[in-house]
């Protein structure tokens, strides 16, 4: 694969998270402990979800893909980020910066259909609690999980086929840790309208549609809750949705101040700090937040490593 659409530039300089030297052994220590935490726990829930048939429930089947994709998408450029902190000259080549993009957006979209889908399971589980084995099938899970994938794949193949069509000329310095899609249109030398729109269109369906599907669910939700008589069933109702809404609003909240408003109101450097929110910050609480505030996962974690040690 070589530079698309006439492009002279065949590898670009990631500025990084900060150029300031003093604080690039610090940061790596930092992030390597956020990406080592990250890896360890959702590879812990992967795993104990995948060993424990009673826990192959429709709520754990969207936790380990959510931990799946987790994984995935904090190892697309976390590595990269690490070397990044201990190199003088951080370079990516052309194809590698467009498969970092791809596979980020890849990721991410899916990340926000999984969430949408956990919401919608939360709503059957206390809103028509009868009716959640028929909701809420396998089948029906299978669906709401290709589904996710689809819109992702989708989602990704435009973002990355219009980046493909640019021109980038002599300027070739990302200011950024990694190839997201603002930072590399402004080094292209020729027009981004098509690509600003494509933006607007795709990321505003990724976050409006899910943004308003969870709202209408934590709506009848928080009205099926009022309604309940006992403090103790209140209070169960709200500790297994406090965990989801903890993770949408870090993930949505950042990833719409980041794309939902215009490129030139933004700061590189607003985008890079709300980037570390959705990129190192929610993939390495998501197992953290689900596991320690989740009764079965916690009494099922004890179990398996009382039977792992006989």
């Amino acid at each position: 694969m070589t530079p698309g659409n006439g492009s002279l530039v065949t590898e670009f300089i990631l500025v990084g998270l900060t150029d300031r030297p003093d604080l690039q052994l610090p940061l790596f220590f930092l992030f390597s402990v956020m990406y080592m935490v990250t890896v360890l726990g959702n590879l812990g829930l992967i795993t104990l979800i995948g060993l424990n048939s009673h826990l192959h429930t429709p709520m754990y089947i969207f936790l380990f893909n959510l931990s799946f994709i987790d994984l995935c998408y904090s190892s697309v450029f976390t590595p990269k980020m690490l070397t990044n902190f201990l190199s003088k000259k951080n370079i990516i080549s052309y194809v590698g910066c467009m498969t970092h993009l791809y596979f980020f957006c890849f990721f991410v979209i899916s990340e926000c259909y999984v969430l949408t889908s956990m919401a919608y399971d939360r709503y059957v589980a206390i809103c028509n609690p009868l009716l959640y084995n028929v909701a809420m099938s396998p089948k029906v899970c299978s669906g709401l999980m290709l589904g996710s994938y689809l819109m992702a794949f989708s989602g990704a193949t435009a973002h990355a086929g219009c980046m493909l069509r640019l021109t980038f000329c002599d300027a070739n310095t990302i200011n950024h840790y990694l190839c997201d899609i603002l930072p590399v249109l402004q080094l292209s030398c020729t027009s981004t309208y098509i690509n600003e729109l494509v933006i607007f269109v795709v990321v505003g369906i990724n976050i409006i549609v899910p943004s308003l599907t969870i709202f209408v669910s934590y709506s009848f939700i928080l009205s099926s809750i009022i309604h309940i008589s006992s403090m103790g069933g209140r209070s169960k109702a709200f500790s297994t949705c406090g965990s989801h809404i903890i993770a949408v609003s870090l993930f949505f909240g950042s990833g719409a101040i980041m794309y939902l408003k215009p490129s030139s109101a933004v700061s590189m450097d607003e985008g890079k700090i709300s980037s570390v929110f959705y990129t190192n910050v929610v993939p390495m609480m998501n197992p953290l937040v689900y596991s320690l505030r989740n009764k079965d996962v916690k009494i099922t974690l004890r179990k398996t490593l009382r039977s792992r040690k006989f």
